[in-house]
């Protein structure tokens, strides 16, 4: 099996947890490859000099073959890593070095246990939606897809306004600071900050989050995923920021972007156990009763 990881060069380690990492990786037996950023990390760490012929930079030299990839950080890691699969129809698994994890939702301390069932082949592949999005980018975009979101915010300190229409039909102006639209993988994300639902990653469906809005009576709307959205942004400003996940890209005042499920998808590595219900439990921490009682 040919096993791809991938990290960010500027992720804040353990040089412990680094090390018990590569030496799971070297004992598994797997062909594996390392991003640059992962090669320099242990480089930096303990001193290994990853061979040049096992390190790919970016999508464009993805190792052909691969099997799985695996990304070592938290969920903007991950986020990158789905940008990198691009057209690479390879299985993602997130191992958390970071502190909520959603995605990377793999604990450090069980790394040992996941090669193993990757090794016999203890694992499933989960089906997630993508998010393509066109419009008016001032510079261009060369990966129009998000996996959690897209948004339109304001840049500065004044409201803005964006006019939202699903299948040709005005839906309503959002005044305020924003609005989110999200995939059902990105409903524990920024959608769920501003009050936006929690919704099941195979749900088929998009939810629409107001950020900050000026009117109390918006509300974040669920809409089915075969709707065609539009965006229109209207800033007094002149100017707006547009995010797909984790990049964000500034935009001119009457820019317009439209917004569809993608035909391309993307397969999350899931394990017994490791349900999304499971992980709502222990990243939100539900159940736990931390009252104190006294007699």
């Amino acid at each position: 099996m040919k096993i791809v990881f991938y990290s960010r060069p500027d992720l804040s380690y353990k040089t412990s947890e680094v090390r018990k990492l590569y030496d799971a990786i070297i004992t598994s037996g797997f062909e594996y490859f390392f991003s640059s950023g992962f090669a320099r990390i242990v480089q930096e760490a303990f001193g290994v000099d990853v061979p040049k012929g096992l390190i790919f930079n970016d999508h464009g030299d993805f190792p052909e073959g691969a099997d799985m990839l695996i990304c070592y950080g938290g969920d903007g890691t991950f986020l990158d890593g789905v940008r990198i699969l691009d057209s690479h129809r390879v299985p993602i698994l997130g191992i958390n070095s970071g502190r909520l994890g959603f995605l990377a939702d793999i604990p450090e301390a069980y790394e040992n246990k996941i090669f193993e069932d990757i090794i016999n082949g203890l694992f499933d592949t989960e089906e997630r939606m993508l998010l393509e999005v066109s419009g008016e980018f001032d510079e261009g975009v060369d990966y129009p897809y998000a996996f959690n979101e897209f948004s339109v915010q304001k840049s500065g300190m004044e409201m803005i306004s964006v006019e939202v229409f699903i299948n040709g039909e005005f839906i309503t102006t959002y005044v305020g600071d924003g609005v989110i639209l999200s995939t059902p993988s990105g409903s524990t994300a920024y959608s769920l900050s501003v009050g936006g639902p929690i919704i099941a990653p195979n749900s088929k469906c998009f939810v629409i989050s107001p950020i900050a809005p000026h009117n109390l009576t918006m509300r974040p709307v669920v809409i089915p995923d075969d709707s065609t959205m539009e965006f229109r942004v209207l800033s007094r400003s002149g100017k707006a920021v547009v995010t797909m996940d984790n990049r964000d890209y500034e935009v001119k005042n009457g820019s317009s972007f439209t917004l569809n499920k993608a035909q391309k998808t993307v397969f999350l590595v899931k394990f017994e156990n490791n349900s999304f219900y499971r992980t709502l439990r222990e990243k939100m921490i539900w159940g736990v009763d931390t009252r104190k009682f006294t007699k």
